[in-house]
């Protein structure tokens, strides 16, 4: 429905893999982009069933002069067509494009990732960029960003249905637990800690579930591509910082659809966590997209002195503080400041709530939606 920034021809003779959690778009995007592929999709039992068994008969499936894309769609279904592509790409000189929505299965059976032969890419939820006249911040920070949000009535029944779908056939269905139950009280819990730092014995207290079980889960989360953690950036540290990572939800909509929401529950809190995870998504999107190369991180002092998301790669160094509130305070960006005395080269941008640019010395204050739409030309850097 929307034209994605995803793109495959930077290496035309080249292999890829594409993974990106359910719902983004992945299937959508080759039955829009490739019209010449020949596509397996294992989600058709036919197809399952016949490659489960044989691996090696999708070769009697390829013409021996074919040169478009073969595409195996959720190869993470059947690993060992991972040995038969690596095979074929030899063998035949045939091009693969290889999707999945998770890594655990793959991971678990250590397959053969192609051997460096193809390139990973994401997909991601949409942006701003993609949705371009159609992008309402507000609507963006209720529902998320998958493609599905923008083409129904009624998004808030999508999200809580992909979530019991995603435990269902992610979980049950691929054997990862039996018990899918502790697993949805965990992901309930998990979820009061987006944005925040990881305490895995805590998360355990909350939930009845031991420490090492919640990190077991916590990994399971992130191979399914639900979430992701964010390190905190440590390089030629000056100060005492913080050692644990914060951990994310990989798309707003799905952060409110699992987080539950009690009368003792701060609304602020839940939203300004909803508008880190907005603009985190957007940054993580622009990163793959555009190939920049970014290492993302936080920074956090041991005094509680912290800025939410830094960018650090071969284009540059960029600090980026997250504020819902209107009006600005020293305060706010007091962060930024001592970032910034320790790295004086960094760019700091803090992204606010208000409605016009302001300029504080060498900080940067941008409304939202403005960061958002400029966030792209601030990750390039002077190319």
């Amino acid at each position: 429905m929307y034209p994605r920034l995803l793109n495959l021809s930077l290496e035309p003779k080249a292999s890829a893999l594409l993974f990106g959690p359910r719902g983004t778009g992945k299937t959508f995007w080759i039955n829009q982009n490739l019209n010449n592929a020949i596509v397996f999709n294992l989600l058709k039992n036919e197809t399952y069933t016949t490659l489960l068994a044989n691996p090696s008969r999708i070769e009697q499936r390829i013409p021996p002069d074919f040169t478009h894309w073969v595409v195996i769609d959720e190869v993470q279904k059947i690993p060992a067509l991972l040995d038969e592509a690596h095979r074929l790409i030899e063998a035949k000189g045939y091009k693969f494009l290889l999707t999945g929505s998770s890594a655990r299965k793959l991971k678990q059976q250590s397959a053969n990732l192609l051997a460096g032969r193809a390139r990973q890419h994401t997909m991601h939820p949409l942006t701003c960029t993609e949705l371009e006249n159609d992008f309402r911040l507000n609507k963006a920070l209720q529902f998320g960003m998958l493609p599905e949000v923008y083409s129904i009535d009624d998004p808030e029944q999508y999200l809580k249905t992909y979530v019991s779908t995603y435990l269902q056939e992610e979980i049950l269905q691929e054997g990862i637990l039996r018990d899918v139950g502790e697993f949805a009280r965990f992901l309930e819990v998990a979820s009061f800690s987006q944005g925040e730092i990881l305490n895995y014995s805590e998360i355990g207290r909350e939930s009845g579930i031991n420490r090492k079980v919640v990190a077991n889960f916590f990994d399971i989360t992130i191979d399914l591509l639900l979430g992701f953690k964010l390190p905190v950036f440590t390089k030629h540290a000056q100060r005492q910082l913080v050692s644990q990572p914060k951990f994310y939800l990989f798309d707003v909509g799905v952060y409110r659809a699992i987080r539950p929401i009690g009368p003792l529950d701060s609304t602020e809190a839940i939203d300004g966590h909803a508008l880190e995870t907005l603009v985190l998504q957007h940054i993580r999107a622009f990163n793959d997209y555009y190939q920049l190369g970014y290492s993302l991180y936080y920074w956090r002092t041991k005094n509680g002195v912290e800025i939410d998301f830094i960018l650090y790669g071969q284009k540059g160094l960029i600090a980026i503080e997250v504020k819902r509130k209107r009006r600005l305070s020293g305060k706010d960006l007091r962060g930024l400041r001592q970032f910034s005395e320790d790295y004086p080269m960094a760019k700091l941008y803090c992204f606010y709530g208000g409605d016009m640019p302001e300029y504080y010395d060498n900080i940067t204050a941008l409304p939202i939606e403005d960061g958002l739409k400029n966030l792209t030309e601030m990750m390039m850097g002077d190319d």
